[in-house]
């Protein structure tokens, strides 16, 4: 199997009226995604973001959890902090990768595959898998035509179906890497 990485996209997703925008890094979303991702065996968790100022911010709250006594006031947070790295852009994160396989996650369903069929693909792959969730109200269409695969919505038991994107990341990696 090869490495699997994540990426959080903030940009191009769309708002709930459809239009197409930028969305803000949370500090909640940085320490609950690289916990879950730590966890599952990421390798990397890449969040993408086209503007300087989000990326300093991010990367205020990053290097903090960074620092020595970090590791001593609360070693687990700290530990999950060391695989996350900044992009500007999605197109940074695949050159670094070197020709991943892109796995989009949505909550639209049309031309999406199965859990299990990704959960097989990614056992198969010699390249390295980067599977990418949107912020906002999901990734745009464009963003979703340059992956691979689309995976299957995440469906709970009633018609209600918008998680957190640090929620979703979390069921996406157990549904995909959990044991």
């Amino acid at each position: 199997m090869a490495s699997v990485n994540i990426a959080l996209i903030h940009h191009p997703v769309y708002n709930k009226r459809k239009d197409i925008v930028s969305t803000c890094i949370t500090g909640v979303d940085l320490h609950d995604i690289a916990r879950s991702a730590l966890t599952y065996g990421v390798k990397k968790y890449f969040v993408v973001n086209p503007m300087k100022a989000q990326l300093d911010f991010a990367e205020r709250i990053i290097s903090c959890w960074r620092k020595d006594e970090s590791f001593v006031h609360n070693w687990t947070r700290a530990e999950a902090f060391r695989n996350i790295e900044l992009a500007e852009t999605l197109e940074q994160v695949i050159r670094k990768l070197k020709n991943p396989i892109l796995i989009a996650t949505s909550a639209r369903s049309k031309g999406s595959l199965k859990f299990s069929k990704i959960r097989s693909i990614i056992k198969r792959s010699r390249r390295p898998i980067l599977i990418l969730f949107g912020t906002g109200w999901g990734m745009t269409d464009e963003m979703l035509l340059k992956a691979d695969y689309i995976l299957e919505p995440i469906k709970g038991s009633l018609s209600y179906n918008h998680l957190s994107v640090r929620s979703a990341a979390a069921v996406v990696l157990d549904r995909l890497l959990g044991g």
